[in-house]
């Protein structure tokens, strides 16, 4: 199987076999079966066999072994075969990062994790994440033609269309770095690129909320950001600069410098670095959001106090997100959301108590159930949308027929 030459610019309206319609019906789950796949298009079963039977040949579809309930002779189940092809995905934080390989289904196939020196600048760390796909593609035993793309989370502030950094962040030197240009001379498959955010919500939402059209997830970690969804996907705004409440600036809360150059902002006052600072000047050996948690685990007090503080502060900026946006969950994740009801009972308060009763009649509020597995899964999920969603369907379809 070869999938090169598939690009994220397909086609869209390439011929009408019709075989990208039938795909997405089977991946959404409309249709499980030729005699359900026949109604759902108004086409007789002998048309539904010669638009299915190319995708069954080539291995992208399969029929399931055993037969699923119907009211007349039995059927079996169309399904994605997730081994048809790989999806390569790396969730690149501040020194360290994990890597993966996927399967269609988003199983992870190999993993490794790793540090690396963000200073050296994005040719480097761009190398070092190449020689690691290379290493997982060969303990699994299959080419690089078997990719269907490369999906990456990075922790900064991304142009989703152009796949590049924006602005200034703690990524030094990467702002408008051609990143697909430089990731396509090592590999010719299609790149995507989305800031950690909306990865996480994107991993939380497809496996946890999937029914949820309006889900607001917040990432509470060393840094403060927030992911939304409406309408069943991921909002990002103009530029993509949507859901970054991080820099919203609070007043009451002594003004401290953030890290981005003002004062006062949400992260610099409940930010996983932010909480570390304040108990340095205590006395404590904390960097992070990671060792903010360890203290709170083990029962320090007064970590305990900064993050309950800390969860205020996220419930005035989350109140004032859900009268805006009005989702049906609120989910908190990131490093601090394990500290579970010491962070969520003031995001709450604050919430139920701001917020009008309308939004907050039927709100869940929760933390998340993703493990530190959530960016590579979640950039996997970005890969798929890519070449699966219903407006590119037909393309990836056609592509992947002319492969072969």
């Amino acid at each position: 199987m070869q999938v090169r030459e598939m690009t994220t610019k397909a086609n869209l309206n390439n011929g009408g076999t019709g075989a990208g319609r039938l795909l997405s019906l089977v991946l959404n789950g409309t249709a499980r079966s030729r005699t359900e796949l026949a109604q759902a298009m108004g086409l007789s079963r002998a048309t539904i066999s010669q638009r299915l039977d190319p995708l069954l040949q080539i291995g992208l579809l399969q029929e399931a072994e055993k037969p699923i309930p119907s009211g007349g002779r039995l059927a079996r189940a169309v399904e994605l075969n997730p081994a048809f092809a790989m999806i390569l995905v790396a969730d690149i934080g501040e020194s360290h990062a994990r890597v993966a390989a996927t399967d269609l289904g988003t199983k992870i196939l190999a993993e490794d994790s790793g540090a690396f020196d963000m200073k050296s600048g994005p040719k480097a760390v761009l190398t070092w994440l190449c020689d690691r796909f290379d290493l997982l593609l060969s303990q699994i035993g299959r080419p690089i033609e078997d990719v269907l793309g490369i999906g990456l989370s990075l922790p900064a502030p991304v142009d989703y269309i152009a796949g590049r950094i924006v602005g200034p962040s703690i990524m030094i030197g990467w702002d408008g770095f051609d990143i697909r240009g430089f990731l396509a001379k090592r590999f010719a498959i299609p790149v995507v690129a989305d800031n950690d955010v909306n990865i996480m919500t994107l991993a939380e939402h497809r496996r946890h909320w999937p029914k949820i059209d309006q889900m607001f997830f917040v990432k509470a970690g060393t840094g403060i950001g927030s992911g939304i969804i409406t309408s069943g996907k991921i909002y990002r705004g103009a530029q993509g600069a949507a859901g970054d409440i991080g820099h919203i600036c609070l007043g009451g809360h002594g003004d401290p410098l953030c890290r981005c150059g003002n004062i006062g902002c949400v992260e610099s006052i409940a930010g996983g670095w932010a909480i570390a600072r304040d108990l340095r000047a205590q006395g404590f050996e904390a960097n992070d959001g990671r060792d903010v948690l360890s203290l709170v685990q083990r029962n320090v007090p007064e970590a305990i106090r900064r993050v309950r503080e800390a969860g205020r502060v996220l419930g005035e900026v989350i109140a004032d997100s859900v009268s805006i946006l009005n989702p049906s969950v609120v989910v908190v994740g990131g490093s601090l959301a394990r500290a579970e009801e010491y962070l969520l009972t003031g995001v709450r308060e604050l919430v139920y108590q701001r917020s009008l009763p309308l939004a907050t009649r039927e709100l869940v509020i929760t933390t998340s159930s993703l493990d530190e597995r959530a960016g590579v899964l979640g950039a996997a999920q970005l890969v798929l949308d890519t070449h699966f969603l219903p407006e590119v369907i037909e393309g990836t379809v056609a592509n992947i027929l002319a492969s072969r």
